[in-house]
């Protein structure tokens, strides 16, 4: 028997993306998707691309008694924290793609996104969903909260170093996405003209995931993570590329070091130490290529993926997976676009 699934906040890039993997998974099926500004409206006039796989309109909220399994967030960060409560409540599974419960700490939240946070109480309730490092954890919980993309890309790239305590926990981290990633509002950074055939930093210390970064360092070393996160903007739509710098503790050659990586991500579905890890190898897809390199007493470390998939939508169905009893990797084991 089928699980039923709600999407709220459908019109956007990851409710788009939510709403392709999920039209074709096996064991889900999506019942309802919200959108306040396109309530009535076919699901297929946001996503021309899911004309004929998602015969929905969007509903302008979810109907008081949603007999639901998993609900997903797809909403901005400071909306979701007004739906948790009473989804919490409900008994519903909650996967939340925003930032509002990925940082353990309230103040940390309030300083890095400006705003009050309303449901403090659920905080400690949301199990950091990337499954490779809390797969345990997250097949008990009720509420996950999804990464970030740059995140995701970062800490997969750095895992192995961190948790083998080969390296110092204090990174240098040059992380670049493709345009999707800043969602689909249009914005002067975002236009044409602007970001085509350029690669502009931004956010240089300021960036919000900066402080979920070190907060899943800090947990994996078991002790205070610092990086030092510079993100860039590259004229393609989909993947992110971080390139991770971190002093070595220990003397390991490089083989030494591929070793690491690869007893840490052994039998890993979505995971793959590759020698040059490539964004388009992994694009449309949830998988992660990883790789590390020497450099005199340092190790650089790569992380590849789909900022929309593995960063974000995929991801949130991989656990979603583990929420409900599915394999892991369904409706979502499919190859990278490669060219």
């Amino acid at each position: 028997m089928s699980k039923k699934a709600g999407i709220i906040g459908g019109t956007g890039y990851t409710g788009g993306e939510l709403a392709r993997i999920l039209c074709r998974h096996p064991g889900i099926e999506i019942v309802v998707m919200t959108s306040r500004q396109q309530a009535g409206k076919p699901v297929s006039d946001a996503h021309g691309h899911l004309k004929g796989y998602v015969d929905l309109e969007f509903s302008s909220a979810l109907s008081p008694g949603e007999d639901l399994d998993v609900v997903f967030l797809a909403t901005p960060h400071g909306a979701s924290m007004q739906h948790v409560p009473a989804l919490m409540d409900s008994g519903v599974k909650v996967v939340d793609l925003s930032g509002d419960y990925r940082l353990d700490d309230v103040e940390t939240y309030e300083r890095w996104y400006g705003m009050d946070h309303s449901d403090p109480g659920n905080i400690p309730n949301a199990v950091y969903g990337i499954p490779e490092l809390y797969r345990d954890d997250i097949r008990r919980s009720q509420l996950v909260a999804n990464p970030g993309c740059y995140p995701t890309a970062t800490i997969l790239a750095m895992a192995p170093l961190l948790k083998e305590g080969v390296a110092d926990p204090d990174a240098i981290v040059d992380a670049k996405s493709g345009t999707s990633g800043a969602g689909m509002s249009p914005s002067p950074r975002l236009h044409h003209p602007r970001c085509g055939e350029t690669i502009l930093a931004y956010g240089v210390g300021t960036h919000r995931h900066t402080p979920e970064i070190e907060m899943v360092m800090g947990r994996l070393a078991g002790s205070e993570g610092k990086a030092l996160f510079t993100p860039h903007l590259m004229p393609v739509v989909r993947g992110i590329l971080s390139t991770c710098y971190l002093e070595l503790k220990e003397d390991l050659d490089a083989d030494e070091l591929r070793a690491v990586y690869e007893r840490v991500y052994a039998g890993e579905r979505f995971i793959h130490y590759v020698d040059e890890p490539c964004v388009r190898a992994v694009a449309m897809s949830n998988h992660c290529q990883v790789s590390v390199r020497r450099v005199g007493g340092r190790a650089v470390a790569f992380g590849a993926i789909d900022n929309l998939v593995k960063g974000a939508s995929g991801q949130a169905v991989q656990c979603a997976n583990l929420m409900l009893g599915f394999d892991e990797a369904a409706g979502l084991d499919v190859p990278g676009m490669g060219v």
